[in-house]
């Protein structure tokens, strides 16, 4: 059984027990990047990809770590051990890096050096219902930060929009939320991106959201698969067309929505348990996943 497990700079602790100085700047601010994947049989999916997507979230708030790479995974393994994880059971890493400790300014001080905290822990169980049925989604009065404002793109630890968005979205009763930008256009859910069927075409917003890696998996999946699909704008009302719904992420994997309630209360109704594309997507991402741990055995945490 995998026990949560915190690891700060080093000092490895039950979850619950871990703490950072008040003077950080993750805690201060949001100042910091973070990444998370999933395991399989012990294997981290993706994980090249999600190392140099924190990268490029620290290049994106002109951030150095000052942790390598070969020291950041050391650390995940060792945080992994000692949460007791295993080739039978499935695990969630997130690892942050914080700009550090310093003074309580804006302006951080190019000297600090980034503090990094890892948490492991048993993956999350989604209920199984958000599988069998589906999710309801809506979408919420709350617009996504505009890309040149804070780009979607910095992984980061200010999630105050999201948690906006999908506040009033659950406070209206549906379980997640699908959020537009400033002129209408679709971006993403609270955590994971979002996907349609319109007019025959599947079709995945391609701005003003995180560039997730699940979705760029599926994209590939299908591809290899030869089926299409197509990253593009996607505005709220080509979303009166849309015939089946599902979002993406690395805990997720493919989950299919049930439904949509517009801004105006109009309820846009999905099949329940995924559509036919749905389905097929979700299979073809199961086995695509498959051989990816297969190829990357060697990664294996333990």
């Amino acid at each position: 059984m995998i026990s949560s497990t915190a690891n700060v700079d080093g000092i490895i602790s039950a979850a619950d027990k871990a703490s950072i100085p008040v003077l950080d700047r993750g805690f201060l601010y949001g100042d910091s990047v973070y990444e998370v994947f999933r395991t399989y049989r012990a294997v981290p999916l993706f994980l090249e990809d999600h190392f140099e997507r924190l990268e490029n979230s620290a290049q994106l708030i002109q951030m150095q770590i000052s942790q390598s790479r070969e020291q950041l995974l050391e650390e995940i393994r060792r945080t992994a051990i000692e949460a007791g994880i295993s080739r039978e059971s499935d695990a969630y890493v997130r690892y942050q890096i914080t700009r550090g400790e310093g003074a309580v300014d804006l302006y951080p001080d190019p000297s600090l050096k980034t503090r990094y905290v890892i948490i492991v822990k048993a993956l999350p169980s989604w209920n199984p219902v958000f599988y069998e049925r589906g999710v309801n989604m809506a979408i919420p009065n709350v617009r996504r930060n505009p890309v040149n404002s804070l780009d979607p793109n910095i992984k980061g630890g200010n999630y105050l929009n999201n948690i906006m968005g999908l506040t009033e979205a659950r406070e209206a009763g549906a379980d997640d939320c699908v959020m537009l930008n400033r002129d209408g256009f679709v971006t993403e859910a609270a955590n994971s991106n979002v996907w349609f069927l319109i007019r025959g075409r599947l079709v995945t917003p391609g701005s003003g959201n995180l560039k997730g890696l699940t979705k760029k998996h599926v994209h590939r999946a299908l591809q290899a698969a030869e089926m299409e699909s197509f990253e593009e704008d996607v505005h709220v009302n080509e979303l009166l067309d849309a015939t089946e719904c599902f979002i993406t992420s690395a805990t997720r994997e493919v989950m299919p929505v049930v439904s949509l309630t517009l801004l105006d209360g109009e309820r846009l109704e999905f099949p329940v348990g995924g559509g036919e594309v749905t389905r097929q997507t979700r299979q073809i991402f199961s086995d695509y996943v498959e051989a990816h741990i297969s190829e990357h055995a060697q990664d294996a945490l333990v």
